[in-house]
């Protein structure tokens, strides 16, 4: 069984590696906000599972095991908010932290009953990827809000940031998944875009707002 902490350095590894299975101690490190040392001893432990493969002065590589394993804390966490959102009625932007703290419950078919009650769902309310029951993940094929141009058409699939403080800015808005979006102008000084949505909204968004959103083409 896995501790809290190992639990919260796995998951941490999953966010930190995104596409690539090699991360640092530095990088973890600040990620964490824990001191270098402790990081190394947790890695040595990690190691003696099979989770790291660890060599002083190289990057870190996370084994298949050990992204199994991490995926496997991720999926608890956005099953846990997928329930809390489309069972319990919170938003969206309200999740992140009770999930922080649900996900350590070891049951494996507590989780399954909520996957099952949820009808099995693919992705999280903020439409990041639920890993199935062996850690896959579906790839998504997304790009920024900020990389389209006037004119184009898309729909919001995911967010980059899931802080209360950016979700409760977009839920202001009434942007929320699937919402679709046009692009009526793109700002050549700033990168700022004006857009509609819904019945006849208009909002203008700041080029790092529109850096956190991901869309996808209609």
């Amino acid at each position: 069984m896995k501790s809290l902490s190992e639990e919260n350095y796995l998951k941490a590894i999953f966010h930190l590696i995104d596409d690539k299975n090699t991360f640092t101690v530095n990088e973890l490190s600040r990620l964490l906000g824990i001191k270098m040392p402790s990081v190394n001893s947790m890695m040595k432990k990690f190691v003696q599972k099979n989770w790291v493969i660890y060599e002083s002065y190289k990057p870190i590589i996370l084994t298949d095991l050990g992204k199994k394993e991490a995926a496997l804390i991720v999926r608890k966490h956005r099953l846990t908010e997928m329930f809390l959102v489309h069972k319990m009625g919170f938003g969206w932007e309200a999740v992140h932290q009770i999930a922080e703290q649900l996900e350590h419950i070891h049951s494996e078919l507590f989780f399954d009953k909520m996957d099952e009650l949820l009808n099995y769902p693919k992705i999280d309310p903020h439409g990041e990827p639920i890993p199935d029951k062996d850690g896959n993940i579906i790839q998504q094929n997304l790009m920024k809000l900020s990389e389209c141009k006037a004119g184009d058409e898309v729909a919001l699939a995911s967010v980059t940031e899931s802080s209360d403080s950016f979700l409760t800015y977009l839920s202001q808005r009434e942007l929320q998944l699937n919402t679709k979006i046009k692009i009526l102008k793109v700002e050549a000084y700033d990168h700022s875009m004006s857009v509609s949505f819904g019945i006849g909204k208009k909002e203008t968004l700041s080029k790092m707002v529109c850096d956190k959103i991901l869309v996808e083409k209609i």
